[in-house]
């Protein structure tokens, strides 16, 4: 297995965080709109800043840049649960019946076992997952690099989005770009184990170091290449920003 260590990622520069700011004064302006009207007002005007935040953090986004990767000394252990559930209800997955189907704009629709996918060239990667709420966490994620295996596949890298659908309800999606990045993977392992914790996501689940935790969906079992948005469990429910890059 490869063990890659780089570089952490440098700042922006000048001129892409003179458009972050641009980005932010033009959200604060947008609410500044919204005193003193109605709730559906509001809400529209919230998924406008939402909108704009993401088209601001895309444009932003370097393709090749790497999130930076550590030691297995800085391993953090014990890792941290998390989920829109308790730790009591993940869901147990029989590895015999699970399959990964994958559909949308690819050469045919296909569906791969774990053992299929534990077959393909895996990387291994120390990097570091961050929480929305707040806190984060380093582990060690052996996977499948998913610019790989979209290519295995026959995807289409010219469509806008590429969305998973989980056993347990979750739900997201990402843009193209961050699909091809090269940290992003399809993780089967953890901290060297044979395969996931049930509480990490068995059998499968996105590991991308560039976004926030919740764009990690775990307990993959679709993947559509797509050209339609399909948004999100997180940004749906409580309008977090979609693209959520770091």
């Amino acid at each position: 297995m490869k063990e890659l260590r780089k570089e952490p990622r440098k700042d922006p520069d000048a001129g892409r965080r003179g458009f972050l700011r641009l980005a932010v004064g033009g959200a604060a302006a947008l609410l500044q709109g919204c005193a003193g009207t109605d709730n559906e007002t509001v809400a529209a005007a919230l998924r406008g800043i939402s909108r704009f935040n993401d088209a601001a953090q895309g444009l932003l986004f370097r393709p090749q840049a790497l999130a930076p990767v550590y030691p297995r000394g800085e391993l953090t252990l014990p890792f941290r649960f998390n989920a829109f559930y308790s730790e009591a209800s993940v869901p147990e997955i029989d590895e015999a019946s699970w399959r990964l189907t994958v559909d949308g704009l690819v050469r045919s629709r296909s569906e791969w076992t774990l053992k299929q996918l534990k077959a393909l060239p895996p990387l291994t990667e120390i990097t570091r997952l961050i929480c929305i709420e707040g806190w984060s966490a380093v582990g060690q994620w052996t996977g499948v690099p998913l610019h790989y295996f979209l290519g295995l596949v026959g995807a289409d890298t010219r469509a806008k989005y590429v969305a998973f659908r989980c056993a347990d309800g979750y739900y997201t999606s990402i843009d193209m770009a961050s699909a091809l990045h090269p940290q992003t993977m399809l993780a089967f392992s953890f901290n060297g184990s044979a395969s996931l914790p049930d509480e990490f996501g068995f059998p499968l689940r996105l590991r991308i170091p560039t976004k926030l935790g919740f764009k990690n969906p775990k307990h993959l079992t679709g993947i559509t290449v797509t050209d339609s948005f399909t948004s999100g469990y997180w940004e749906d429910l409580h309008g977090y920003n979609w693209f959520a890059g770091l």
